[in-house]
């Protein structure tokens, strides 16, 4: 009786201007311990660098396959991911990160049949690489997953790596507790943290994304999911949408204009026959006309910024 052969994982590193950053994710990538798991490849993918990117990339030629392009942004960058990578598994990082030495090994010890999605916890790091915070932050951003290839696929094109969430929403996820990434805030970061209700207002807009993506996948469902799962997991996601709408008009100090996404966010809870205890959170908010996280911190304290306690595994 043979054995089954080894999951095949491809590291991919999505970089754009992140030069100063770069070396260490390859080399991050590079000594990953070793496990029940074949590292195939490390992939870069340049997303239009003018920094140092490039120089960075050659000194690494001889162990890393490099593909460089004009810039198309984040959503396409991690589109392209999961087109351009050839193993069974992907683990993306952003140029930024880096992941700790026994992240494939753990996360490959994890795999199942049943699993398409694995995930983790992760150490926030500043601009210098020291931790913000005392204790491991729940992930769930790109550098915190292990994602099937084939199923990933099934979603692109995606905006942003919470298209992947819905692989754990349909059942098919696990997730880690141990911190296996190093996921470094700094004024660089794609995520605008300097203006009340922006990142809430982007995160929307992605949620509204995937939700549409799910009713477009009710067609000709996926292998992973039902045509009534999906809707489900549609509604949920509209849900959340709705809930960031919420937290970004209390930041920008206008609580009449988070009714309309309170009620919606009640009908597609309702809709998704899931829990109501966030949307009984968020009314509580409304209520006390008060947001759910602190306000992001001003432009000159940006470099150590201030992070808003752990969020519930549900939430995105």
């Amino acid at each position: 009786m043979t054995n089954a052969p080894l999951p095949r994982i491809s590291c991919v590193i999505l970089c754009h201007n992140y030069g100063r950053y770069l070396d260490r994710a390859i080399t991050s990538c590079l000594e990953q311990e070793p496990g029940n798991y074949t590292l195939h490849e490390i992939l870069v993918i340049d997303d239009g660098s003018t920094d140092n990117t490039p120089e960075i990339c050659r000194r690494h030629q001889d162990h890393v396959r490099i593909v460089r392009r004009p810039q198309r942004g984040f959503a396409q960058t991690l589109t392209d991911a999961m087109l351009l990578a050839e193993g069974d598994w992907i683990a993306p990082l952003d140029a930024d990160d880096w992941f700790h030495p026994a992240k494939l090994r753990t996360c490959a010890d994890a795999i199942t049949p049943d699993r398409l999605l694995i995930d983790h916890w992760e150490t926030v790091v500043g601009t210098d690489g020291r931790p913000l915070l005392p204790e491991p932050h729940p992930g769930g951003n790109t550098s915190t997953l292990l994602v099937r290839r084939d199923a990933a696929s099934t979603l692109l094109p995606v905006t942003n790596e919470i298209h992947f969430h819905a692989l754990r929403d349909a059942g098919h996820g696990h997730t880690l507790p141990e911190p296996l990434v190093n996921y470094r805030l700094h004024p660089a970061s794609m995520t605008d943290r300097t203006l009340n209700g922006s990142s809430q207002h982007y995160r929307a807009d992605v949620c509204a994304d995937l939700a549409h993506r799910l009713i477009a996948l009710t067609a000709i469902p996926p292998t992973w999911a039902t045509a009534a799962s999906l809707r489900r997991i549609a509604h949920r996601y509209r849900a959340r949408a709705a809930s960031h709408r919420v937290e970004a008009h209390l930041q920008q100090g206008h609580r009449l204009h988070a009714f309309r996404p309170l009620s919606a966010m009640f009908y597609h809870s309702l809709r998704s026959r899931g829990p109501f205890t966030a949307w009984l959170r968020t009314l509580a908010s409304v209520a006390r006309d008060r947001p759910l996280a602190p306000p992001p911190p001003a432009p000159a304290t940006v470099p150590t910024p201030t992070i808003p306690p752990p969020p519930s595994r549900s939430a995105v």
